[in-house]
């Protein structure tokens, strides 16, 4: 391979459109992504919120944000990337994520209500 052909083959390589983080972003990346693992952690083993739901639902919405953070800080993820179609091809994912938990969870409830009458619906209380 000639010197001028490698130098041409290097230069494909660093021409792309997506954007590469700085250390400044990798660090606040990561105190968040600490920070919103130790906050759940603490929700759940210092029993902070009244009831089991409420912790779950915390916990479920701070995973969210996490989700997010790494997308943000570490995947690079935003609207002028690869001309939106990475943010594009997110909000599809997202949705269909959203459709199948719910739906599986709404499905579990159900199936919960229906095809188990007799049983009490907190299975702590089953000797």
């Amino acid at each position: 391979m000639s010197a001028d052909a490698h130098h041409a083959h290097d230069e494909h390589h660093d021409d792309h459109d997506g954007a590469h983080g700085s250390l400044k972003d990798y660090v606040i990346g990561f105190v968040l992504a600490v920070i919103l693992t130790a906050i759940p952690f603490w929700l759940v083993m210092g029993n902070v919120l009244p009831t089991a739901q409420m912790t779950a639902v915390a916990v479920m919405g701070l995973a969210m944000i996490q989700v997010l953070v790494h997308m943000i800080y570490f995947l690079h993820m935003n609207s002028r990337s690869e001309g939106g179609w990475t943010l594009l091809a997110l909000m599809f994912t997202l949705i269909l994520v959203v459709i199948t938990l719910s739906g599986s969870l709404w499905v579990m409830h159900n199936l919960n209500t229906h095809m188990m009458p007799d049983m009490p619906h907190d299975m702590r209380e089953v000797p």
